[in-house]
């Protein structure tokens, strides 16, 4: 597990940790003795770290943060040091100025980035020559709020508005958007989830979840993209600090469960099995409350949720970071009802 600090200063550190053993077991056991994550390697960033991603089957990982919207490229160490180093930049063009790039990671021919600021400035980098391999085309010009690789042609981008585009590198004029969402106050932001390219059978066997700064929830079956799959308001607190860290995230060992947060210092987890078109607000069947009870950080605030993920194999298990430097990993039970 790679965690990373987004303070502003200079001495940002870049861990890569081991999980406990039980993480690491494929059987469920009981009560295990080490419960703690161990450093097993480690580096300082002289730049906040607002995006990190592992470049699959590789030992490099590729981070992004202000002030500008270049990439930084990191070496895991060898067996014989702890030291993470970086070994190169991509820069970017007009990247003075920007906001941080968007990023996200594939090795199906070679190990690429896909990264952007905005609509207008998408592209796909060879991570260890820093080749250009792709430039999206488009007109418009909307900032970014996340990419994914849906398969190794196949783009997935969403704006902060909540546009959804998908884009083939074979067909770099071509960009298909999907159905917008319902009208909002321009303040809203959103976010996106999909299934990562490694778990998906094919792009379109999992819906793409939209998620806004308001709580609302969308839906899109990609084989239809003119029309919603579902529509739902998520039990969340007012708006507050912005959408800074809103994350929707697809189970990848069980369908139809998705994840948020970003709120507050809670996890929500849905079944959206049930969800149909009406918006009406959905009913969480699991909410991990443990960073909201782990104490204030270091401002004095209540923590709050910078980002979840799912576990892999293990079907109910998650992972969650906040804002007071606390790394969570957890389970949730389904409900009685429905055993």
């Amino acid at each position: 597990v790679c965690v990373a600090g987004y303070g502003q200063s200079d001495g940002n550190e870049i861990l890569q940790l081991i999980p406990p053993p039980t993480l690491l077991t494929k059987e469920t056991q009981g009560l295990c003795p080490e419960r703690d994550f161990k450093v097993e390697c480690g580096g300082f960033s002289e730049r906040p770290v607002y995006s990190l991603k592992y470049v699959p089957d590789t030992s490099l990982l590729v981070t992004s943060g202000p002030p500008d919207s270049s990439l930084q490229v990191w070496q895991v160490s060898a067996e014989d040091s702890d030291v993470i180093k970086s070994v190169s930049t991509i820069a970017t063009e007009n990247g003075t100025g920007q906001s941080w790039a968007k990023i996200a990671t594939i090795s199906a021919k070679d190990p690429w980035v896909l990264h952007g600021t905005r609509l207008d400035r998408v592209q796909i980098t060879e991570v260890e020559s820093r080749k250009n391999v792709y430039t999206a085309a488009s007109r418009g010009s909307e900032e970014l709020s996340g990419l994914a690789f849906l398969d190794c042609n196949t783009l997935l981008l969403c704006c902060a508005t909540g546009r959804l585009c998908l884009a083939d590198i074979r067909q770099p004029q071509s960009l298909v958007e999907a159905v917008s969402v319902p009208s909002a106050p321009c303040s809203e932001q959103w976010c996106v989830g999909s299934r990562h390219a490694a778990q998906a059978l094919e792009p379109s066997s999992q819906p793409v979840a939209r998620l806004s700064s308001r709580g609302h929830l969308t839906l899109t079956d990609l084989r239809k993209s003119s029309e919603f799959l579902a529509l739902a308001k998520a039990r969340v607190p007012s708006p507050g600090s912005g959408a800074d860290f809103l994350c929707v995230s697809w189970a990848p060992a069980l369908e139809g469960y998705l994840a948020i947060s970003g709120f507050d210092g809670t996890v929500h987890v849905y079944d959206t099995q049930s969800w149909d078109s009406s918006g009406r607000e959905a009913e969480p069947i699991f909410v991990h409350k443990g960073h909201a009870f782990g104490g204030a950080g270091g401002s004095g605030d209540p923590p709050l949720v910078t980002v979840h993920t799912w576990h892999l194999q293990k079907p109910r298990t998650l992972l969650s970071a906040a804002s007071d430097g606390s790394l969570h990993v957890w389970d949730w039970v389904q409900p009685c009802g429905k055993c």
